[in-house]
Order: structure tokens, then sequence, then C-alpha cells
């Protein structure tokens, strides 16, 4: 059953079509149900799949304490669990509905995702018409990690600008994981995936790569890189 002790600010699915799923979680602009993959040899691999409304999904693996995974493509996900048939990660990656585990291609978790496959024709714009923002990387101060960064909102445009702004930026400071200096890496062949709506391993296209827009840009902020865009904006 959704839980209904979370803030429900996601309107991605209604409670009707969640209803029966183990695990269920809103959040802003997401939902996070129980999420699973199964080998033959290694069993059940169980994590939480992140569905957005741009129809990218995540899954954070939690198929031992521990683990050190991060977060995973469905398709690596389907892949690090030991699935001997891979590659048909909609067939194999199983939500938990009414008791029973049932592939993510029966359900409607993957609306906004074939949508978007549907919709992108070389180039899948925001609404405005603006590129959309790929995850971004800043490097630790003090043990010269990179960490990650998401860019699907203001609020977390803004805690990637204020970062990259801070000379004296570290691990700590990240506001929405709780790391530090001592917490590993992402692993490289993890960070080539940047959340490009078109390719995951975009290197920066046209289609990932925002120059300025409403979303990244701050009117309060001084710098020269938002007061040119603020000046410049169209009224």
């Amino acid at each position: 059953m959704a839980n209904n002790g979370v803030e429900r600010e996601s309107g991605l699915f209604s409670d009707e079509e969640l209803s029966e799923m183990s695990g269920v979680k809103r959040g802003v602009d997401h939902i996070e149900v129980t999420c699973g993959c199964t080998s033959h040899r290694y069993g059940d691999a169980v994590g939480r799949l992140r569905v957005f409304m741009n129809g990218e999904l995540e899954i954070t693996c939690e198929c031992t304490p521990g683990c050190q995974e991060g977060t995973l493509t469905p398709s690596l996900f389907e892949k690090h669990s030991g699935r001997e048939t891979a590659r048909k990660w909609k067939n194999n990656v199983w939500v938990i509905v009414n008791g029973k585990k049932v592939p993510l291609c029966k359900t409607v978790l993957l609306k906004y995702h074939n949508e978007a496959s549907k919709n992108a024709n070389g180039s899948q714009r925001s609404q405005n018409g603006r590129a959309s923002h790929r995850d971004e990387f800043v490097c630790c101060t003090r043990c010269n990690k990179e960490r990650r960064f998401r860019l699907r909102t203001k609020e977390e445009c803004q805690i990637h600008h204020d970062a990259v702004a801070d000379v004296n930026w570290k691990c700590a400071d990240l506001p929405y994981d709780k790391i530090t200096c001592d917490d590993e890496e992402e692993r490289a062949s993890r960070r080539v995936y940047r959340g490009c709506c078109r390719k995951p391993t975009c290197q920066g296209c046209t289609s990932c790569v925002c120059f300025g827009c409403e979303i990244c840009r701050f009117s309060d902020c001084s710098c020269q890189t938002c007061t040119d865009f603020t000046r410049n904006a169209r009224p």
C-alpha cells in the first residue's frame, strides 16, 4: 500500500494505480517503489526504483548491506544482479504487486519512460524549448573525489551552482546526500552515466546541455554567468 506518512507532492500516478504496490513513497518530483531482479544462480537482488516524470528511471541497489553500486539504470541493475538473460530489463526487473512479482512492462511505471522514448526525435526538450540538464560532478577540495549533482529542479541547480562557486567546497557540504570524504567515490563505469534524456553516456550533446534558463540561472546571484543571463533575458 502507498505510504500515507510521506509527503504526497508527486502527482505522477494516482493512489489507485499504486495501491497494491509494495514500498511506495512519493517525492517532490518522483515516486519510489521496492523492486528487484532474480538470478537463478544468486537469487533475488532487491532495490528501490525511482520513477521521474521526464521518463528517467533510477534504482538504488540494496542487494547486500552496504552495497557500493550506488544509483543504477535498470539495465545496469539487471546486469549487477547476475541475471542470466540480461538486456531485457523491462521483463526481468520486477515490482511487488499484491504480494506477487510483476515485470515492469506489465505495470504503469513505464508510462513516462515509454512516452519519453517515443517523443525523442533526436533531441528531447523541456516544455519551454530549452535543453534539459544532465548530471554534473564537483570535486571535493579535501579528498579530491568527484560527487554527483542532479539538476532536475531549480533547487538542485541552485545547490550545484553554489558548489561550483565555492572554492572550498567539500563532501560534507552536499545537502541531500549525507556523505563524507571517507565514502567511496562512484566507480568510473558508473560516472559515465550522466542522466541525458537521449543517451545515458552522453559527453554533452545539445539535448542535455543548457546554456542558460530560468531553472539554472538566478536573478539574485551576482556571478557573471547569472548576471549576463538576467540582463539578456527577455521580459
